[in-house]
């Protein structure tokens, strides 16, 4: 069930802000859908990895002459056999500490379980897999660093020469320590956040080849097409000769965000200038495959009699894994969210990324704003009960308000709408449900959350888009937005359809192709609403202004006089077909079509103590509310109802919205209850989704949607950015929903049986 909580004042559209079919959905309903790993190209070659048997060790030798000796196997590569092997890291907080590369192939050293050390081609799959066996490769096992806050200790063994610390960030706002000193309430807490997989259904895939003009080609399963570039750095070629085409996703979250089989079907296919085709194992993609980050989290929190937050100060330690890849960037993200939604004028945290020899930690969808949300908002609920107060309460006494500043500095600008949301959900929750059995107990959770959309400022983050009329009347958008199946590009046709009065049947969205599309950057950072958005809203209000100053000109109507809608032109004499437009248009010497690029705005880069007018463009707040039932035997958790509330901004299609919402609700149910990546001395164990416990529809309840529109966001008519946010609140609602049940809290995720029933023990409701 959805429900929308409109703004005061609302601007009336016709397209925008109403439930229409994705244009992507009859095709994945029917199964029609052609993802990256569908695509075969007669002669095609088969490419696979050697991976690491261990976490840490010397390579002391290498041999492919048996694996060459394979009938059917085309070549061996090492990585002395690519040309420039080392991949530039660009991250952030580690200003004056030289950043230590990733490698395409390994070659004197592995660092993490599956880091890649040759690359195997073939003529078929069968020899593939004999020659990856038969590749020799000799190591000489180091000591491994898998606990990160050991790592950040005096004597720790290094994973790279430069020390184990990879970035540190810290927010140092008001006196804190005088605060505590005199604060009546001061609560405490130490909370830990797991490593969880992507698990998207299709694994990293893809197919590259050569064309009639020296371009390697590849179709691949990405989040960001314009990998190009690091493409044809590696194998040594002009930005020019690498294409990268990115077809509809089958899920992404974040791990398709960094190059995963880019560089090796590139390679393949510059070394047999044959086509060759790469899929990913999904043993493979769970051992290897970058991770969401594991963090620690220790809280001190100091609040007034009646529950006014005074102070935090907080110290939080992350994995980043063996390599730096975004690390530095979650952190960041890590660090601003770290107090959440909620005015404290006096914060001091510390955040730190160590580097391990587990699987590299990168991006996930959530950014740095989802593992700080069990910390704090299990502050806030130890800081009303220290005060004798109601959570609800607490909570909305504490929300921001707009002009506030965040720990670090940046204003906000926009509404916020968190008191309306826990409103909405504690008005949809309902009435407790009854047990259903003695032995069980029920409990009523409630967690809130703010999130981050659009990159950091300093990026100076950019997309474009084109806009432009056929001679039959139809609109087309072209916009190089991979679509990663959150309906990137239906939201684009709609944009346009609205602008251009046009039904939205009439628009077709080219998207996806460093070669043909102009540049949107990545789909990450819930960036490409508001990016590529605003991108085509401009283009296509250009195009708007050209068509009709079109028709002014051959029926010397004044221009204010027309408008675009009903597939045309609305003249005082009638409606003039978008056909006939676009002829007039053309026999006048006027454009039909535009292009623009839309420029986020722009800040100095922030320093290691973060104090800034200017972090990021927006943020999106929400609440959710959960009733759950515990087993007081097994301390297995059953959700029961869960609502869900986010300010949008603007909702530009609400069907969408509502997806998006539910969807993350899932996944995070999955990070609150049962998902996690198992290692033992940085192996890891866990291989297959027997192994990875993702919930199915059976274990989710029914999720009620409630969408709030304030009308200001900084998106395409005021929307604001919904693809992470709603996955934020989820474990510390459910959380909260045990401590109601039994009477005390889960710190630890996943919440395994066994750590429930240790609350059971603890809180006595047994």
């Amino acid at each position: 069930m959805t429900e929308t909580v409109p703004s005061r004042a609302r601007e009336t559209t016709r397209v925008v802000n109403t439930e229409v079919k994705r244009q992507d959905s009859r095709e994945k309903l029917l199964g029609k859908t052609r993802y990256a790993g569908d695509f075969d190209v007669v002669g095609q070659l088969y490419a696979r990895l050697v991976r690491s048997p261990l976490p840490s060790a010397r390579i002391v030798a290498k041999d492919a002459t048996a694996a060459l000796a394979v009938p059917g196997v085309v070549a061996v590569l090492f990585g002395e056999d690519v040309p420039n092997n080392e991949i530039p890291t660009n991250t952030a907080g580690i200003k004056g500490r030289p950043l230590p590369p990733s490698w395409v192939l390994a070659t004197e050293r592995v660092r993490y379980h599956g880091e890649p050390v040759a690359l195997v081609v073939a003529e078929n799959t069968r020899a593939l897999a004999a020659a990856e066996a038969l590749v020799e490769i000799e190591y000489d096992a180091l000591p491994v660093v898998s606990d990160p806050e050991s790592a950040l200790e005096s004597g720790s063994a290094r994973v790279h020469e430069g020390g184990n610390l990879l970035s540190e960030w810290n927010i140092d706002r008001g006196d804190v320590d005088k605060v505590f000193a005199e604060a009546p309430i001061v609560v405490e807490g130490r909370y830990e956040a797991q490593v969880v997989d992507h698990a998207y259904l299709e694994p990293e895939t893809g197919i590259g080849w050569l064309d009639d003009e020296g371009v390697i080609n590849i179709k691949v399963s990405t989040q960001e097409i314009e990998h190009y570039r690091r493409i044809a750095h590696v194998v040594g070629l002009p930005d020019s000769k690498v294409r990268v085409q990115a077809p509809y996703l089958g899920g992404g979250f974040g791990g398709k965000e960094d190059m995963t089989v880019e560089p090796y079907i590139a390679l393949a296919v510059q070394r047999t200038g044959r086509p060759v085709k790469m899929t990913w194992s999904r043993q493979e993609s769970l051992t290897a495959r970058a991770k969401r980050h594991p963090v620690r989290m220790s809280y001190r929190t100091a609040a007034t009699e009646d529950g006014q937050l005074l102070a935090h100060d907080i110290d939080i330690v992350s994995d980043a894994g063996a390599y730096p890849l975004l690390s530095g960037f979650v952190l960041l993200y890590i660090t601003l969210n770290a107090a959440g939604p909620y005015r404290c004028d006096n914060v001091r945290v510390r955040s730190r990324a160590a580097y391990t020899n587990n699987t590299p930690g990168s991006a996930f969808r959530g950014f740095g704003g989802m593992q700080p949300v069990l910390g704090y908002e299990a502050q806030i609920d130890k800081v009303a009960d220290a005060a004798g107060r109601d959570r609800v309460e607490v909570r909305k006494r504490n929300a921001f308000k707009t002009g506030d500043r965040i720990p670090a500095g940046q204003p906000i600008e926009t509404a916020v709408w968190l008191p309306q949301c826990i409103d909405a959900v504690m008005e949809a929750i309902g009435p407790r449900p009854e047990p259903s059995s003695p032995e069980h107990r029920v409990g009523l959770g409630l967690a809130c959350n703010v999130q981050p959309y659009g990159r950091v400022a300093w990026m100076n983050d950019s997309a474009s888009a084109w806009v432009g009329c056929e001679r039959d009347g139809g609109v087309v958008v072209r916009c190089g937005v991979p679509d990663v199946g959150g309906g990137q590009v239906s939201s684009l046709a709609q944009i346009a359809a609205e602008v251009l009065g046009v039904p939205i049947e009439n628009v077709t969205v080219h998207f996806g192709d460093s070669a043909r599309t102009p540049l949107a950057g990545r789909t990450t950072a819930t960036r490409q609403l508001y990016m590529s958005g605003n991108a085509v809203l401009s283009a296509a209000r250009e195009l708007r202004a050209q068509l009709v100053a079109g028709v002014a000109k051959a029926t010397g109507c004044a221009e204010h006089d027309l408008t675009l809608a009903e597939g045309g032109v609305l003249t005082p004499e009638g409606v003039v077909p978008l056909a006939e437009v676009v002829a007039m248009c053309l026999a006048n010497g006027v454009a039909i079509n535009a292009m623009k690029t839309y420029f986020a705005p722009t800040a100095k880069p922030v320093t290691q103590l973060i104090d800034s007018e200017r972090i990021v463009p927006d943020f999106t707040f929400g609440a959710h509310a959960a009733y759950i039932e515990v087993d007081t035997r097994t301390g297995e958790v059953r959700p029961l109802r869960y609502v869900a509330a986010h300010d949008v901004g603007r909702a530009i299609n609400p069907l969408s919205v509502r997806g998006q919402i539910e969807g993350a609700v899932v996944q995070g149910l999955g990070y609150a209850l049962s998902e996690r990546i198992v290692y033992d001395e940085a192996v890891n164990l866990t291989g297959a989704f027997y192994q990875y416990a993702i919930p199915t529809a059976a274990d989710c309840p029914e999720i009620e949607v409630k969408v709030l529109e304030s009308g200001e966001g900084v998106g395409p008519f005021n929307a604001r950015g919904i693809g992470e946010p709603p996955i934020g609140p989820c474990a510390a609602t459910i959380a909260s929903a045990v401590e109601d049940a039994v009477g005390a809290r889960p710190t630890t995720l996943p919440m395994l049986a066994e750590r429930v029933l240790k609350c059971v023990d603890e809180g006595g409701r047994a």
